[in-house]
């Protein structure tokens, strides 16, 4: 069974690499949503994969590192593209929950990437 549970969290960062006059090398700021699904058996018992407190209580901590800091200081995310920060998501998620199958990361509500793990 396939389960999710979505964070949000606001963060500013620039884009170094982009070219002069490019927006997005300015400093701004995203309301991101992330959202991360694993997958697991049904415990007969309890009847639920994972208690999505325990989740929550999980990945507090790797959000808490985001939420209201600038991205771009903090050590893998000095070129934080959304793509880049779902990586670096997947990497600190996946060692925590061994069931992790991906990762959803929305910067705007039109806009996001979606990483399963390469």
């Amino acid at each position: 069974m396939l389960i999710y549970k979505k964070f949000i969290f606001d963060s500013a960062h620039f884009l170094p690499n982009v070219p002069e006059g490019h927006k997005c090398k300015n400093m701004h700021g995203h309301t991101y949503q992330l959202t991360v699904f694993m997958d697991g058996p049904l415990l007969p018992k309890e009847g639920w994969v994972i208690d999505y407190g325990d989740l929550k209580r999980l990945i507090k901590p790797i959000i808490d590192q985001l939420d209201h800091h600038c991205l771009n200081e903090i050590p893998g995310l000095e070129n934080p593209t959304s793509e880049i920060l779902a990586i670096w998501l997947w990497n600190q998620v996946k060692p925590l929950i061994p069931a992790l199958k991906r990762v959803e990361l929305n910067e705007t509500a039109s806009s996001g990437v979606i990483y399963e793990g390469e």
